[in-house]
């Protein structure tokens, strides 16, 4: 399988830099199966653009959600396929307290906020609320398990073949260490929040994301083959990002990546 990053939260450009080389858009991933299959993570701004990449019409698309927070979501009436009549489209993703999920998206993908009512829209929708679970998606064994976020926030482990991609954005480590251990440990390749410095965190906490240094412990004990620092601070230039990979990594036996958009890595 290849997952492929189409947002990962934004990043500021270095000054004198017109474009950014992390982040731009919030958080979408592309996944396909080795027979194909389109399995996409999350539906920030960055699905739009994965949406105009295809250059044909898949024969249906699920779409896992970690959560319902907006930069998660936000980009779902861009993405092309939503306009595509008859095609199938999975939206999987936690419950919601007071209504269900089907409910919060169709009321987001509704006026006020959506010029369409979201009845209207062409592709044929499903919703499958999740927990805590594995199930099949041709040939892949998707696991979910909840994180700490605000909110009912899942993360999602990917496997094929023998091989596991681990799919975290958002998590606070400094409020429990091991939050998505099960998910985590022994990836191939996890994609794990790392929003912050040790100095931001201190004034965060209970926000929802992870400092560094709690990453590092966290690497040191999951032990993946490849780490992806996900969900950039948009406060936080290229430079100073480059900055805190290069701290990361002297405290992590973990080789680490940047989410950078359309950078692409087979599992």
């Amino acid at each position: 399988m290849r997952a492929t990053i189409w947002g990962c939260r934004g990043s500021l450009a270095t000054p004198g830099e017109r474009t950014v080389r992390y982040g731009g858009n919030t958080s979408s991933v592309e996944l396909r199966s080795a027979s194909g299959r389109l399995v996409i993570l999350d539906a920030g701004t960055g699905i739009r653009s994965l949406g105009l990449s295809l250059r044909e019409l898949p024969d249906r698309i699920d779409l896992l959600l970690t959560h319902l927070h907006l930069d998660h979501v936000e980009g779902l009436g861009f993405f092309a396929p939503l306009f595509a009549p008859d095609l199938p489209i999975t939206i999987w993703g936690p419950p919601q307290d007071g209504s269900s999920l089907a409910e919060r998206i169709a009321g987001y993908l509704s006026p006020p906020f959506f010029p369409r009512r979201f009845e209207e829209l062409p592709s044929k929708i499903e919703f499958v609320e999740l927990g805590e679970e594995t199930w099949q998606l041709d040939g892949l064994a998707v696991t979910s398990g909840r994180v700490t976020h605000p909110g009912t926030t899942l993360g999602y482990r990917i496997e094929e073949e023998g091989r596991a991609f681990t799919y975290i954005p958002d998590n606070e480590l400094g409020l429990k260490a091991d939050s998505g251990a099960e998910l985590a440990a022994g990836a191939d390749l996890l994609f794990h929040d790392a929003q912050y410095t040790p100095d931001e965190y201190g004034s965060r906490v209970g926000w929802g994301h992870s400092s560094i240094d709690d990453v590092a412990t966290y690497l040191d004990a999951m032990k993946p083959d490849r780490a992806v620092m996900f969900h950039h601070d948009p406060a936080h230039s290229d430079d100073f990002l480059e900055s805190m990979r290069s701290t990361l990594e002297e405290h992590t036996g973990t080789g680490v990546d940047l989410a950078a958009e359309q950078a692409s890595y087979e599992v």
